[in-house]
Protein backbone atom coordinates (compact mmCIF):
# COMPACT_ATOMS: atom_id res chain seq x y z
CA UNK A 1 0.00 0.00 0.00
CA UNK A 2 0.93 3.56 -0.45
CA UNK A 3 2.40 5.47 2.35
CA UNK A 4 -0.44 8.21 3.74
CA UNK A 5 0.31 11.31 3.63
CA UNK A 6 -0.31 13.79 7.25
CA UNK A 7 -1.80 16.63 6.91
CA UNK A 8 1.36 18.52 7.06
CA UNK A 9 2.25 16.24 3.77
CA UNK A 10 -0.60 17.35 2.39
CA UNK A 11 -0.02 21.15 2.88
CA UNK A 12 3.92 21.05 2.04
CA UNK A 13 2.65 18.96 -1.36
CA UNK A 14 -0.26 21.71 -1.84
CA UNK A 15 2.34 24.41 -1.91
CA UNK A 16 4.73 23.08 -4.33
CA UNK A 17 2.15 22.53 -6.87
CA UNK A 18 0.95 25.89 -6.53
CA UNK A 19 4.51 27.19 -7.30
CA UNK A 20 4.14 24.35 -10.17
CA UNK A 21 1.53 25.77 -11.94
CA UNK A 22 3.20 29.28 -11.15
CA UNK A 23 6.36 28.31 -12.83
CA UNK A 24 5.91 26.01 -16.03
CA UNK A 25 3.20 28.07 -17.48
CA UNK A 26 5.53 31.60 -16.68
CA UNK A 27 8.93 30.30 -18.21
CA UNK A 28 6.85 28.47 -21.21
CA UNK A 29 5.75 31.82 -21.78
CA UNK A 30 9.16 33.39 -21.26
CA UNK A 31 10.37 30.90 -24.64
CA UNK A 32 7.16 31.19 -26.64
CA UNK A 33 7.97 34.98 -26.44
CA UNK A 34 11.51 34.56 -27.72
CA UNK A 35 10.36 32.70 -30.33
CA UNK A 36 7.92 35.03 -31.58
CA UNK A 37 9.66 38.23 -30.82
CA UNK A 38 12.32 38.66 -33.54
CA UNK A 39 13.83 41.85 -31.37
CA UNK A 40 14.67 39.02 -28.58
CA UNK A 41 16.95 37.02 -30.93
CA UNK A 42 20.20 38.11 -29.57
CA UNK A 43 22.58 36.05 -27.46
CA UNK A 44 21.06 36.88 -23.85
CA UNK A 45 17.69 35.90 -24.71
CA UNK A 46 18.72 32.97 -25.93
CA UNK A 47 20.54 32.30 -22.26
CA UNK A 48 17.39 33.10 -21.07
CA UNK A 49 15.65 30.80 -22.84
CA UNK A 50 17.45 28.29 -21.34
CA UNK A 51 17.15 29.57 -17.95
CA UNK A 52 14.13 28.84 -18.88
CA UNK A 53 14.08 25.56 -20.01
CA UNK A 54 16.05 24.71 -16.94
CA UNK A 55 13.15 26.48 -14.47
CA UNK A 56 10.18 24.40 -16.55
CA UNK A 57 11.87 20.86 -16.02
CA UNK A 58 11.81 21.92 -12.28
CA UNK A 59 8.30 22.28 -12.21
CA UNK A 60 7.30 19.66 -14.25
CA UNK A 61 9.71 17.25 -12.63
CA UNK A 62 11.89 18.10 -10.32
CA UNK A 63 8.59 19.19 -7.96
CA UNK A 64 6.25 15.91 -8.63
CA UNK A 65 9.82 14.20 -7.78
CA UNK A 66 9.97 16.06 -4.44
CA UNK A 67 6.74 15.32 -3.44
CA UNK A 68 7.16 11.47 -4.45
CA UNK A 69 10.30 11.48 -1.81
CA UNK A 70 8.20 13.89 0.96
CA UNK A 71 6.29 11.22 0.82
CA UNK A 72 8.76 8.30 1.58
CA UNK A 73 8.24 5.73 -1.19
CA UNK A 74 10.33 2.48 -0.31
CA UNK A 75 12.51 1.99 -3.05
CA UNK A 76 15.68 0.36 -4.68
CA UNK A 77 18.96 2.65 -3.76
CA UNK A 78 19.63 3.51 -7.53
CA UNK A 79 16.28 4.40 -8.12
CA UNK A 80 16.08 6.74 -5.43
CA UNK A 81 19.38 8.11 -6.78
CA UNK A 82 17.88 8.53 -10.11
CA UNK A 83 15.52 10.53 -8.79
CA UNK A 84 17.46 12.78 -6.45
CA UNK A 85 19.84 14.04 -9.50
CA UNK A 86 17.58 15.75 -11.76
CA UNK A 87 18.02 18.56 -9.32
CA UNK A 88 21.26 18.85 -9.20
CA UNK A 89 21.39 18.84 -13.03
CA UNK A 90 18.65 21.34 -13.32
CA UNK A 91 20.55 24.08 -10.27
CA UNK A 92 23.51 23.43 -12.09
CA UNK A 93 22.23 24.89 -15.78
CA UNK A 94 20.46 27.47 -14.10
CA UNK A 95 24.35 28.65 -12.56
CA UNK A 96 25.88 28.25 -16.26
CA UNK A 97 23.14 30.20 -17.79
CA UNK A 98 23.61 32.95 -15.49
CA UNK A 99 27.08 32.74 -15.94
CA UNK A 100 26.79 33.17 -19.60
CA UNK A 101 24.27 36.00 -19.35
CA UNK A 102 26.87 37.77 -16.81
CA UNK A 103 29.19 37.63 -19.62
CA UNK A 104 27.12 38.20 -22.46
CA UNK A 105 26.13 41.95 -20.96
CA UNK A 106 30.61 42.61 -19.86
CA UNK A 107 31.09 41.65 -23.48
CA UNK A 108 28.38 44.37 -24.99
CA UNK A 109 29.34 46.77 -22.37
CA UNK A 110 33.17 46.60 -22.71
CA UNK A 111 33.73 45.60 -26.69
CA UNK A 112 30.11 47.16 -28.03
CA UNK A 113 31.47 47.75 -31.63
CA UNK A 114 32.93 44.21 -31.79
CA UNK A 115 30.63 42.16 -29.97
CA UNK A 116 27.89 41.30 -32.74
CA UNK A 117 31.75 39.53 -34.37
CA UNK A 118 32.51 37.95 -31.03
CA UNK A 119 29.33 36.69 -29.98
CA UNK A 120 28.06 34.98 -32.91
CA UNK A 121 24.88 32.93 -32.84
CA UNK A 122 26.83 29.81 -33.72
CA UNK A 123 29.33 30.59 -30.23
CA UNK A 124 25.85 30.75 -28.27
CA UNK A 125 24.68 27.80 -29.18
CA UNK A 126 27.89 26.03 -28.74
CA UNK A 127 27.95 28.16 -24.77
CA UNK A 128 24.80 26.65 -24.71
CA UNK A 129 25.31 23.26 -25.11
CA UNK A 130 28.29 23.27 -23.34
CA UNK A 131 26.67 24.42 -20.37
CA UNK A 132 24.12 21.64 -20.41
CA UNK A 133 26.44 18.68 -21.32
CA UNK A 134 28.60 20.32 -18.19
CA UNK A 135 25.39 20.52 -15.88
CA UNK A 136 24.68 16.76 -16.86
CA UNK A 137 28.48 15.33 -15.55
CA UNK A 138 27.91 17.50 -12.51
CA UNK A 139 24.55 16.66 -11.46
CA UNK A 140 25.22 12.92 -12.55
CA UNK A 141 28.43 12.41 -10.40
CA UNK A 142 26.91 10.83 -7.94
CA UNK A 143 25.56 8.45 -10.22
CA UNK A 144 29.39 7.51 -10.89
CA UNK A 145 29.90 6.43 -7.33
CA UNK A 146 30.31 9.79 -4.92
CA UNK A 147 26.74 8.67 -2.94
CA UNK A 148 25.96 6.70 0.29
CA UNK A 149 25.66 3.59 -1.20
CA UNK A 150 28.38 2.09 0.83
CA UNK A 151 26.82 3.29 4.06
CA UNK A 152 23.30 1.86 3.22
CA UNK A 153 25.07 -1.53 2.46
CA UNK A 154 26.72 -2.22 5.73
CA UNK A 155 23.14 -1.28 7.27
CA UNK A 156 21.58 -3.39 4.83
CA UNK A 157 23.91 -5.99 5.84
CA UNK A 158 23.86 -6.02 9.24
CA UNK A 159 20.16 -6.80 9.12
CA UNK A 160 21.19 -9.87 7.48
CA UNK A 161 19.62 -8.62 4.29
CA UNK A 162 21.03 -9.57 0.56
CA UNK A 163 21.41 -8.04 -2.67
CA UNK A 164 20.30 -4.22 -3.56
CA UNK A 165 19.38 -1.88 -0.64
CA UNK A 166 15.65 -1.30 -0.40
CA UNK A 167 15.09 2.11 1.53
CA UNK A 168 12.60 4.25 2.31
CA UNK A 169 14.04 7.34 -0.72
CA UNK A 170 15.14 10.46 1.50
CA UNK A 171 17.63 12.91 -0.86
CA UNK A 172 20.30 13.33 2.28
CA UNK A 173 20.10 8.91 2.43
CA UNK A 174 21.52 8.67 -1.12
CA UNK A 175 23.49 12.08 -1.74
CA UNK A 176 26.88 12.28 0.11
CA UNK A 177 27.09 15.59 2.11
CA UNK A 178 30.56 15.18 1.06
CA UNK A 179 29.60 15.53 -2.45
CA UNK A 180 27.12 18.74 -1.57
CA UNK A 181 29.56 20.55 0.00
CA UNK A 182 32.84 20.42 -1.01
CA UNK A 183 32.21 19.27 -4.62
CA UNK A 184 29.13 20.73 -5.41
CA UNK A 185 28.59 24.01 -3.23
CA UNK A 186 32.63 24.76 -2.90
CA UNK A 187 33.13 24.38 -6.67
CA UNK A 188 30.08 24.89 -9.12
CA UNK A 189 27.95 27.00 -6.95
CA UNK A 190 29.90 29.44 -4.76
CA UNK A 191 32.67 30.36 -7.30
CA UNK A 192 30.46 30.98 -10.14
CA UNK A 193 28.23 33.52 -8.01
CA UNK A 194 31.49 35.47 -6.75
CA UNK A 195 32.32 35.62 -10.30
CA UNK A 196 29.20 36.60 -11.53
CA UNK A 197 28.87 39.51 -8.92
CA UNK A 198 32.54 40.78 -9.69
CA UNK A 199 31.48 40.91 -13.52
CA UNK A 200 27.90 42.53 -12.69
CA UNK A 201 29.99 45.41 -10.54
CA UNK A 202 32.54 45.88 -13.68
CA UNK A 203 29.64 45.94 -16.01
CA UNK A 204 28.05 48.87 -13.80
CA UNK A 205 31.56 50.38 -13.12
CA UNK A 206 31.84 50.85 -17.08
CA UNK A 207 28.09 51.61 -17.59
CA UNK A 208 28.82 54.21 -15.46
CA UNK A 209 31.65 55.70 -17.01
CA UNK A 210 29.97 56.22 -19.99
CA UNK A 211 26.82 57.70 -19.01
CA UNK A 212 29.17 59.98 -16.69
CA UNK A 213 31.60 61.40 -19.68
CA UNK A 214 30.68 64.81 -21.31
CA UNK A 215 27.37 64.65 -23.41
CA UNK A 216 28.14 66.26 -26.71
CA UNK A 217 25.74 66.64 -29.84
CA UNK A 218 27.13 63.43 -31.48
CA UNK A 219 26.50 61.05 -28.16
CA UNK A 220 23.02 60.58 -28.37
CA UNK A 221 22.87 57.42 -29.28
CA UNK A 222 26.23 55.96 -27.05
CA UNK A 223 24.06 57.43 -24.20
CA UNK A 224 21.02 55.38 -25.49
CA UNK A 225 22.78 52.83 -25.78
CA UNK A 226 24.43 52.52 -22.65
CA UNK A 227 21.26 53.70 -20.47
CA UNK A 228 19.67 50.37 -22.47
CA UNK A 229 22.17 48.54 -20.89
CA UNK A 230 22.01 49.93 -17.84
CA UNK A 231 18.43 48.81 -16.92
CA UNK A 232 18.99 45.53 -18.54
CA UNK A 233 21.86 44.73 -16.59
CA UNK A 234 20.08 45.82 -13.32
CA UNK A 235 17.37 43.51 -14.52
CA UNK A 236 19.39 40.75 -15.16
CA UNK A 237 21.52 41.39 -11.48
CA UNK A 238 18.19 41.38 -9.74
CA UNK A 239 17.73 37.36 -11.23
CA UNK A 240 21.38 36.80 -10.11
CA UNK A 241 20.18 37.88 -6.51
CA UNK A 242 17.37 36.42 -5.94
CA UNK A 243 18.73 33.06 -7.36
CA UNK A 244 21.53 32.98 -4.95
CA UNK A 245 19.29 34.10 -1.83
CA UNK A 246 16.91 31.42 -3.10
CA UNK A 247 19.76 28.74 -3.19
CA UNK A 248 22.23 29.93 -0.37
CA UNK A 249 20.01 28.80 2.20
CA UNK A 250 19.67 24.96 1.42
CA UNK A 251 23.32 24.89 1.01
CA UNK A 252 24.28 26.76 4.12
CA UNK A 253 22.26 23.90 5.69
CA UNK A 254 23.60 21.28 3.95
CA UNK A 255 27.10 22.68 5.21
CA UNK A 256 25.68 22.38 8.99
CA UNK A 257 24.99 18.89 7.78
CA UNK A 258 28.24 18.11 6.97
CA UNK A 259 30.53 19.94 9.92
CA UNK A 260 27.88 19.55 12.97
CA UNK A 261 26.31 16.49 12.31
CA UNK A 262 24.80 16.48 16.46
CA UNK A 263 23.39 20.13 15.38
CA UNK A 264 19.81 20.39 15.06
CA UNK A 265 18.32 21.60 12.09
CA UNK A 266 14.29 22.80 12.77
CA UNK A 267 12.22 20.70 10.05
CA UNK A 268 10.27 23.66 9.30
CA UNK A 269 13.67 25.50 8.16
CA UNK A 270 14.73 22.73 5.79
CA UNK A 271 10.87 23.29 4.39
CA UNK A 272 11.39 26.88 3.65
CA UNK A 273 14.31 26.53 1.98
CA UNK A 274 13.29 23.98 -0.20
CA UNK A 275 10.27 26.20 -1.49
CA UNK A 276 12.63 28.91 -1.60
CA UNK A 277 14.64 26.83 -4.13
CA UNK A 278 12.27 25.69 -6.11
CA UNK A 279 10.04 28.97 -6.03
CA UNK A 280 12.84 31.09 -7.86
CA UNK A 281 11.66 28.58 -10.65
CA UNK A 282 9.02 30.89 -10.75
CA UNK A 283 10.02 34.62 -10.01
CA UNK A 284 12.07 35.23 -13.34
CA UNK A 285 9.06 35.35 -15.75
CA UNK A 286 7.62 38.18 -13.23
CA UNK A 287 11.08 40.14 -13.00
CA UNK A 288 10.95 39.76 -16.85
CA UNK A 289 7.60 41.00 -17.02
CA UNK A 290 8.04 44.01 -14.90
CA UNK A 291 11.73 44.89 -15.74
CA UNK A 292 12.11 44.64 -19.34
CA UNK A 293 10.01 46.07 -21.49
CA UNK A 294 10.22 43.95 -24.72
CA UNK A 295 8.98 40.80 -22.67
CA UNK A 296 6.49 43.20 -21.37
CA UNK A 297 4.69 43.84 -24.69
CA UNK A 298 5.32 40.51 -26.01
CA UNK A 299 3.52 38.65 -23.14
CA UNK A 300 0.86 41.54 -23.83
CA UNK A 301 0.28 39.83 -27.21
CA UNK A 302 0.61 36.70 -26.44
CA UNK A 303 -2.09 37.10 -24.37
CA UNK A 304 -4.70 38.87 -26.63
CA UNK A 305 -3.46 37.17 -29.26
CA UNK A 306 -4.20 33.44 -27.72
CA UNK A 307 -6.37 33.71 -24.45
CA UNK A 308 -7.83 37.29 -24.84
CA UNK A 309 -9.02 36.78 -28.46
CA UNK A 310 -8.45 40.12 -29.23
CA UNK A 311 -5.68 40.52 -32.03
CA UNK A 312 -2.48 43.25 -30.87
CA UNK A 313 -0.69 45.25 -33.45
CA UNK A 314 2.46 42.75 -34.66
CA UNK A 315 5.51 41.78 -32.39
CA UNK A 316 8.55 42.68 -34.27
CA UNK A 317 11.85 44.28 -34.84
CA UNK A 318 10.24 47.51 -34.51
CA UNK A 319 8.72 46.64 -31.02
CA UNK A 320 9.61 49.71 -28.69
CA UNK A 321 13.02 50.39 -27.51
CA UNK A 322 14.13 49.44 -24.01
CA UNK A 323 13.29 52.53 -21.41
CA UNK A 324 13.46 53.10 -18.14
CA UNK A 325 10.73 52.15 -16.04
CA UNK A 326 12.56 54.21 -13.01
Amino acid sequence: MPPSVSAFQAAYIGIEVLIALVSVPGNVLVIWAVKVNQALRDATFCFIVSLAVADVAVGALVIPLAILINIGPQTYFHTCLMVACPVLILTQSSILALLAIAVDRYLRVKIPLRYKMVVTPRRAAVAIAGCWILSFVVGLTPMFGWNNLSEVEQAWAANGSVGEPVIKCEFEKVISMEYMVYFNFFVWVLPPLLLMVLIYLEVFYLIRKQLNKKVSASSGDPQKYYGKELKIAKSLALILFLFALSWLPLHILNCITLFCPSCHKPSILTYIAIFLTHGNSAMNPIVYAFRIQKFRVTFLKIWNDHFRCQPAPPADDDLPEERPDD
